[in-house]
C-alpha cells in the first residue's frame, strides 16, 4: 500500500476546501505524514498532539482557535465534539475517521452527533479503500474547492483537483442508507 495516499487525501481536501486556512490542529499518533503534507502550505500554523491526549488538549485549546482539525482517529463521544466545537471558528471544518459504511447504526450514532454543530457532513474515499467525514460549517467541499490553491500544490503523489471531486461520489445503496444523515 502507498503510504503517501492517506496522509494527501486527509489533509489536502480539508485545505483546498477551506477558504483561508491559518490554523490547524492535528490529533494523531502519526502526526509526522501529515504535517509532511502540511508542510506544503505558506501561513498555515499547525498544531500536532496525539489522539490518546484529545481531550486534554481540547480543554486546553482556547475558543474560536481552529479552521481545519484532522482528527486521525475513531471517536463518538459527544463531549469530545462539544470541545471540539467550541474550538473551532465560525467558518471551520474537520475531516475524521469513522466506522466503515457498512456499519449503519454506528456512523447514523456519530453524524447524528456532529448535525448538531456541522452543516455539510459528507463521506469521501481516501484512496485507500476506506472513507473519512468531511464536516463543515461553512464551505461544502465540491462547491468550494480552491482550484487555484490544489492546482498550484506541489509534491503530491495522488491528490489532485479531480482527484478530490471524484472521492465523494457514492454509489446510490450508501446514498439511499444515509438519506436524510449525509448533508450535503
Amino acid at each position: 500500500m502507498k503510504t503517501f495516499i492517506a496522509p494527501e487525501m486527509m489533509t489536502h481536501v480539508a485545505l483546498c476546501t477551506h477558504k483561508n486556512p491559518h490554523s490547524v490542529m492535528v490529533v494523531s499518533d502519526q502526526s509526522d505524514l501529515l504535517q509532511g503534507e502540511l508542510d506544503r502550505y505558506r501561513d498555515i500554523e499547525t498544531y500536532c498532539t496525539h489522539a490518546s491526549d484529545l481531550l486534554g488538549t481540547l480543554r486546553n485549546s482556547p475558543d474560536k482557535s481552529v479552521d481545519v482539525l484532522l482528527l486521525d482517529t475513531l471517536c463518538d463521544d459527544s463531549a469530545v465534539f462539544a470541545h471540539i466545537n467550541r474550538i473551532l471558528k465560525e467558518d471551520a471544518l474537520m475531516v475524521c475517521k469513522h466506522p466503515n459504511l457498512d456499519n449503519i447504526e454506528e456512523n447514523t450514532k456519530l453524524m447524528q452527533i456532529l448535525g448538531n454543530y456541522f452543516r455539510i457532513i459528507m463521506p469521501y474515499y481516501n484512496g485507500v479503500g476506506e472513507t473519512l467525514l468531511l464536516c463543515s460549517k461553512e464551505y461544502h467541499p465540491t462547491a468550494d474547492l480552491i482550484l487555484q490553491r490544489s492546482d498550484l500544490l506541489e509534491g503530491q503523489q495522488f491528490y489532485n483537483c479531480d482527484v478530490h471531486v471524484g472521492v465523494f461520489a457514492m454509489p446510490q445503496y450508501i446514498r439511499k442508507n444515509y438519506l436524510g444523515i449525509i448533508r450535503n
